[in-house]
């Protein structure tokens, strides 16, 4: 099957099942601090499963684009992405376990069409210490399911340890592997942070191989099991069973039951096609032709490693791009440049000297435009960027070059001086981590460069010293990016209700023209990005304030309605979330008046919240900062006070 074809079956099927299809979010999250990108297709879904009413009802399903920025360097098998389409359906309080197993083995089985005897499932171990139990009615299901199609399907007790034994095709696995929040193990979850036990659906590409490994990969061990890192079983698809949440008094059981279903779109094809690479898809083939004819070479053996980081990189850039994430140091951006860069690094491995990256992420476009409008709306600004910051980039690669051949110089003239010592051969740690530091300079790169003149790159030296600089960045951002659910403290909620505010203010001041671009809150401030092109003089930094402020001493109610996406817009709501629901939609309004324009009435947006009940509780908004991001976006960073 094509991917386009296993997308339009698993919506289908689950629309069957009475599920309501809803567009895809934007891969930047709005008004959550906790993570910087969609990582997921329950990130969206949060708020719903912890128990706000949907405005699609109780069963919903959708193709959620997701990006994982701590992948990329796992990027260059046969199956690692950071970007990818996650299948996704969800039970919000409505069927459970008893449903949902069954349904899945029938859309693998039945809708598209997989042997199920190269199917394998993982179940939850149970942990006694928090009083979670072991899940063995989930294994139970899936052996029943087995049995209806008469092969026998053993259940394994300690996989990590023994392998697979004969028969076996379930397997329990502790919460490391068999849990899931979005912070992980229970361990880590901080309070309010919803989470359950898991049950996860593997494809076996070689069967053949037994109990094995697939051999001569560094993973290869004595035995093989579901969870291996060899690449022989692929990870398809996630049952979550929601059912949890932590408290003060450890876990208790959520005032719904809810399924949330993972399944990934390019695995899954893969699947139906039985090619464990899933780079050989429909939807890599035109870049990775654009790709062969730039470098006049193929995707085979040793090249395939720097086509899979080719492509990986820049489909993602394009689909980031899209959704206005630009190139840059900072937050989302600093990873669109990590990866047009690392693209521009493997590209000169398979001799692509000139820029490309335009051409390829072209083809990409040409690929997803009917699926994702917005590819096709944004190229001119897409192929631009990337062009851009490829161009950069060859620069610094020019400036690397030249310290790297300093640094030659002064080791040739110790050698040429009669000194032998061994340093003489070597790059020392401190000199590759100052040409990544400092010029962006890749180590592999260093290391290629130095293997021409038979010296050695000091690398255990680098890795320290880049693992304490990792470490000492990881904890100045802790605190901006730590676990949690976004959005539910007593100030974000403030803050969320404030940014309807200034983003009417800004329409009264500067035009109707201005439309919210991206909103990051957390307990000390908002950051709003909007569409403008100049920079706001002090005058109407000053009138925007004002206005805000006018409405907060206004005391103004914030209601919320739920209506048809029809009715929304007659009523002349705005925002950036109007194609997340579907026909019904979420609304709040500042003020009593029906519609925009009502004298009583300040503000309409699409928003899911949360919100303060009256405007008079948030205190005096202050902007401390007006800044440009992009080309035609501006940023406000403000308080309230």
């Amino acid at each position: 099957m094509k991917t386009n074809d296993v997308r339009a079956l698993f919506l289908k099927f689950m629309e069957k099942k009475g599920h309501v299809i809803v567009a895809p979010s934007p891969l930047v999250p709005e008004n959550d601090p906790t993570t910087l990108f969609t990582g997921s297709g329950m990130q969206p879904m949060v708020p719903y499963l912890l128990g706000q009413k949907h405005p699609q009802g109780k069963r919903i399903t959708d193709s959620q684009k997701c990006f994982r920025s701590q992948d990329i360097e796992e990027v260059g098998d046969n199956r690692h992405t950071t970007f990818f389409e996650m299948l996704g359906n969800w039970s919000l309080g409505d069927f459970f376990k008893q449903e949902q197993i069954p349904w899945m083995w029938e859309f693998l089985v039945d809708e598209i069409k997989l042997n199920p005897t190269k199917l394998y499932f993982s179940c939850f171990k149970g942990n006694e210490a928090l009083g979670i139990p072991k899940d063995t009615e989930s294994a139970e299901m899936w052996q029943t399911l087995f049995a209806q199609k008469s092969i026998t399907a053993k259940i394994g007790e300690n996989p990590e340890i023994d392998g697979m034994n004969e028969d076996e095709r379930i397997f329990y696995y502790p919460e490391k592997k068999n849990w899931w929040s979005r912070s992980g193990v229970p361990a880590n979850m901080p309070m309010g942070e919803p989470g359950g036990p898991d049950t996860e659906m593997f494809y076996d590409f070689y069967p053949e191989l037994g109990r094995s490994c697939i051999p001569n990969t560094q993973w290869s061990g004595a035995f093989c099991h579901v969870n291996c890192d060899c690449g022989r079983f692929v990870e398809i698809g996630n049952n979550v069973f929601m059912e949890y949440v932590k408290t003060e008094n450890g876990f208790e059981k959520l005032a719904q039951q809810n399924v949330d279903f993972g399944g990934g779109l390019e695995r899954m094809t893969a699947a139906t096609q039985n090619d464990a690479d899933v780079f050989n898809l429909d939807v890599f083939e035109v870049a990775k032709k654009t790709i062969e004819r730039l470098s006049v070479t193929t995707y085979t053996g040793d090249n395939q490693y720097a086509f899979r980081v080719i492509l990986d990189h820049i489909r993602a850039a394009t689909f980031l791009i899209s959704d206005g994430v630009f190139p840059g140091n900072k937050d989302q951006s600093y990873f669109v440049r990590r990866l047009i860069r690392r693209a521009v690094r493997f590209a000169r491995n398979i001799n692509i000297h000139t820029n490309f990256c335009a051409e390829v992420a072209a083809s990409f476009i040409s690929v997803y435009k009917n699926e994702y409008a917005n590819l096709e709306l944004h190229r001119d600004i897409i192929l631009n960027e990337v062009t851009k910051e490829e161009e950069k980039f060859r620069n610094t690669l020019e400036s690397g070059i030249k310290k790297f051949e300093r640094i030659s110089k002064r080791y040739h003239f110790i050698l040429e001086s009669g000194n032998s010592i061994p340093e003489a051969k070597r790059i020392f740690g401190h000199e590759a981590f100052d040409l990544w530091q400092s010029d962006g300079f890749p180590i592999e790169l260093t290391q290629e460069l130095a293997k021409e003149r038979g010296w050695e790159v000091d690398v255990l030296d680098y890795e320290q010293l880049k693992k304490t600089h990792s470490e000492s960045s990881r904890t100045a951002s802790a605190g901006k990016f730590k676990g949690g659910l976004g959005g539910s403290g007593e100030m974000e909620v403030k803050y969320h209700t404030t940014t309807h505010m200034l983003h009417q203010a800004l329409r009264d001041v500067l035009g109707e023209h201005v439309l919210q671009k991206g909103s990051n809150i957390t307990q000390e401030r908002l950051r709003f990005d909007f569409s403008h092109d100049t920079k706001m003089t002090d005058n109407e930094k000053k009138k925007v304030e004002d206005a805000v402020n006018e409405k907060i001493s206004a005391d103004l109610p914030m209601i919320r309605e739920e209506m048809t996406y029809e009715e929304a817009r007659a009523r002349g709501a705005i925002g950036v979330f109007d194609e997340k629901y579907g026909e019904m939609v979420s609304v709040y309004h500042i003020g009593e008046g029906k519609k925009r324009g009502d004298a009583n009435m300040y503000s309409i947006e699409f928003c899911g919240g949360p919100h303060v009940e009256r405007t008079g509780v948030l205190g005096t908004f202050k902007i401390q900062k007006e800044e440009a991001v992009s080309a035609g976006v501006r940023r406000i960073k403000a308080v309230l006070e």
